[in-house]
């Protein structure tokens, strides 16, 4: 069976995050390399698009308790979308945020150090939104494993 280079499998938040997803830090914007000749150039830095849909990457670390492996339990996660996505509010003080990521969807990539090879896997939401909360509907949420063509805007804190 070929499976299509870049595929995307959609996933269901609960079964990726089975004891739910905590955004540690903050989403930040995914930027294109920039050499240290474009630096000396003062050439503006660009923004990393996403090759499915054209629109920009975030990222933002995600705190995974169901993680098996104590280095799968904070992952980095892209989040494709128009504008910079907005995390929940914080409870209680804590650093922790209790999220739901919209739009989930794995694809594979192989990575190799000397002999050794394995598979990770790349992480992609189209928004998120609090615990608890109905997803917000901007009416322009893209099907799981679409071209992800949503508007991630989220829950304003």
């Amino acid at each position: 069976m070929a499976v299509p280079y870049g595929k995307r499998f959609p996933i269901e938040f609960d079964e990726l995050f089975p004891e739910g997803a905590y955004v540690v830090g903050a989403v930040t914007a995914v930027t294109e390399y920039q050499s240290q000749e474009d630096k000396a150039r003062n050439r503006p830095v660009r923004p990393r698009l996403d090759e499915v849909s054209g629109l920009p990457l975030f990222k933002v670390t995600i705190a995974d308790p169901s993680a098996e492996k104590d280095r799968d339990k904070s992952i980095t996660v892209e989040i494709v979308a128009k504008v910079q996505p907005v995390p929940p509010p914080a409870v209680n003080g804590l650093p922790f945020r209790p999220v739901v990521l919209e739009g989930l969807t794995v694809q594979p990539r192989a990575e190799a150090s000397g002999q050794a090879k394995w598979i990770t896997w790349v992480i992609r939401a189209t928004g998120m939104h609090a615990v608890g909360e109905q997803k917000p509907n901007h009416g322009t949420h893209a099907k799981p494993g679409s071209a992800m063509t949503a508007d991630a805007r989220s829950a304003a804190a």
